[in-house]
């Protein structure tokens, strides 16, 4: 009885690794094992940054809140204090969107914000 040398299986896999490899520089989206060893720090580099992106997202939405409550005399943090005092709602994706677009109506709330401090 001849052995199983189980080629298909081996070469499927393989490609699989090559496949995923595209567009890799020099060696890494050819040679099987430098491919295989770059797919797999991939993998985890695109798990980790899923949830790095949501961390930077947030940092850039409270830099902006920030520069445009510094414009309308208030810091960051007495401006989100002073909107939570006034039951207002917005989140910080929301707030920076406004900051950046509709400076009018952040003005509107930086001063809603500001009036819960002069109580």
């Amino acid at each position: 009885m001849p052995r199983v040398k189980g080629g298909t299986v081996t070469r499927k896999r393989r490609k699989k690794v090559i496949k995923l490899a595209k567009g890799y520089y020099g060696s890494k989206h050819t040679l099987y094992k430098v491919a295989n060893q770059q797919v797999m720090k991939s993998l985890m580099y695109a798990f980790r940054d899923r949830r790095q992106k949501k961390r930077d997202f947030r940092k850039l939405w409270i830099a902006r809140i920030n520069a445009a409550a510094r414009m309308n005399g208030l810091s960051y943090s007495r401006m989100m204090h002073g909107l939570k005092l006034a039951g207002i709602e917005v989140n910080r994706k929301m707030l920076a969107e406004l900051a950046v677009s509709d400076a009018a109506a952040f003005a509107q709330l930086a001063e809603t914000a500001k009036q819960q401090f002069n109580k």
